[in-house]
């Protein structure tokens, strides 16, 4: 097999990152960390709900939130990956 297609750790961590960025926890289900997996799409799910029902001032918090939670999402289950690959 050609050593182009072998690669050796380089895309450890982009499996639960890309899953992550689908789904919120998912990148941490992936990487084994279950509570940690619940807790990042709890606090997605409930941010966005949130986000939809709000009073405005409410609902800018809570797309920050939504924002800050899936970009921890997915970083979380890159590095995550990385180190444990």
């Amino acid at each position: 097999m050609s050593k182009a297609l072998v690669r050796r750790g380089g895309g450890r961590g982009v499996v639960p990152a890309v899953c992550s960025a689908v789904v919120p926890g998912v990148g941490q289900l992936i990487n084994g960390e279950t509570d940690k997996a619940i807790g990042v799409f709890a606090v997605y799910t409930v941010a966005g709900l949130s986000m939809i029902g709000a009073i405005p001032l409410l609902g800018s918090v809570a797309t920050l939130v939504w924002g800050a939670t899936w970009l921890y999402g997915v970083a979380d289950g890159y590095i995550t990956g990385k180190k444990k690959g």
